[in-house]
């Protein structure tokens, strides 16, 4: 028999191998051109890569199934997602602030506030985790399959009818970098995509749906535990989705970046096929060190990631050489030397994304898991 412990072991694992990928995408060993499925595609298309950041949002949704499992009063709900909500998104602003210092003419001064982005990945779970909480509090699945047809549509009919005419799905011309420019202005969006914020403000409708797919899918999980028809299901149901996508990509193109709908179908079919084959593989079986290893990056998915984020700015401060950080250093000392090109790049990533790990196994060896 089973172990309760072990019952939705798959959802585990499948939070820690988005968090594991994520740092392995974000921090590329510098000295090469890291391989293109973990680069993310420059504007339409779709690498693997582009499969990460969703994934974390359907993990999101996964856990709300469980979070959101036992009833509380209405104000005790409120608070609670708002409270976690602002938590998440100001961790993001002070992470792109961070070291919130620079020099200046030799001489240290605050970083302002006016050059600071404001919007980015924390930024957008908060938002998308809020959203999908009021919906999954207040909505029946129908009816969150309903909403999340109304968001991708209407999304899409948004850029296409309030962007610029000659070009509504350009990176400079669709009405989500125009909402941006704004509300938010120029001085607060991302600097490296030519005033283009991959994680501005309108996105936050289509990318809600990768949560809420999330929440349904646990929630189908935890009414059929142990259905080896349901595991069936769940995985025809990402293939159509999959089908689906690539079928509207002529209409509206796959782009992670502009988070189009058809982007949301293909990555949340993708998710369903892989949580699947999770469950098919892991349920009903104790963990071992394979799985423990996944465990302990979804026991604190949020510090971990925030941990990766910081360290290797912290990392790149601290010079070897003018004008060279550890982590460059590093990175081509040392495993350029070791593989030179993508391969090295790769092992880099690894090995920072091992780091980390460790950070989550002391955590997971004392009993700590931070909840915001």
């Amino acid at each position: 028999m089973s172990k309760p412990a072990a019952r939705f072991l798959s959802l585990d694992v499948f939070r820690g191998l988005t968090v594991c990928l994520m740092i392995v995408v974000n921090t590329a060993g510098p000295g090469a051109k890291a391989y293109t499925q973990l680069v993310h595609a420059p504007w339409f298309g779709f690498t693997a890569a582009d499969a990460v950041f969703p994934s974390f949002l359907f993990a999101v949704g996964c856990s709300m199934a469980f979070a959101f499992s036992r009833p509380i009063p209405t104000n005790e709900f409120l608070a609670k997602v708002l409270r976690r909500a602002a938590l998440i998104f100001l961790l993001g602003f002070l992470m792109y602030w961070f070291p919130f210092v620079k020099k200046i003419d030799g001489h240290w001064a605050l970083i302002p506030f006016a050059d600071t982005r404001v919007m980015g990945v924390l930024q957008r779970i908060a938002l998308c985790y809020m959203l999908a909480a009021f919906a999954v509090r207040w909505l029946s699945p129908r009816l969150i399959v309903a909403l999340s047809a109304v968001l991708l549509l209407g999304y899409w009919a948004i850029l296409m009818t309030l962007g610029d005419p000659a070009a509504p799905l350009s990176k400079l011309g669709n009405a989500g970098t125009h909402l941006d420019l704004f509300l938010i202005g120029q001085n607060h969006l991302y600097r490296k995509d030519g005033g283009f914020d991959p994680e501005g403000l309108l996105g936050t409708l289509p990318s809600t749906v990768n949560v809420l797919a999330g929440y349904l899918a646990a929630r189908f999980l935890k009414e059929n535990p142990g259905s080896q028809s349901a595991m069936a299901r769940m995985a025809i149901a990402g293939v159509v989705l999959i089908l689906a996508g690539l079928a509207w990509s002529p209409l509206f193109p796959i782009a992670k970046k502009l988070w189009t709908g058809s982007f949301v179908l293909l990555t949340v079919g993708i998710d369903l096929v892989l949580l699947a084959a999770l469950t098919k593989l892991l349920e009903g079986r104790d963990p071992n060190p394979g799985t423990y290893f996944f465990q302990v990056f979804g026991l604190n998915p949020l510090v971990i990631y925030l941990f990766s984020e910081i360290f290797v700015i912290v990392l790149g401060m601290i010079q070897v050489a003018p004008g060279v950080g550890i982590y460059e250093w590093v990175g081509v000392n040392i495993f350029q030397a070791m593989a030179p090109g993508a391969f090295g790049s790769l092992l880099c990533a690894v090995a920072y994304m091992l780091v980390c790990w460790l950070l989550g196994y002391v955590m997971a060896r004392r009993g700590i898991v931070v909840k915001l």
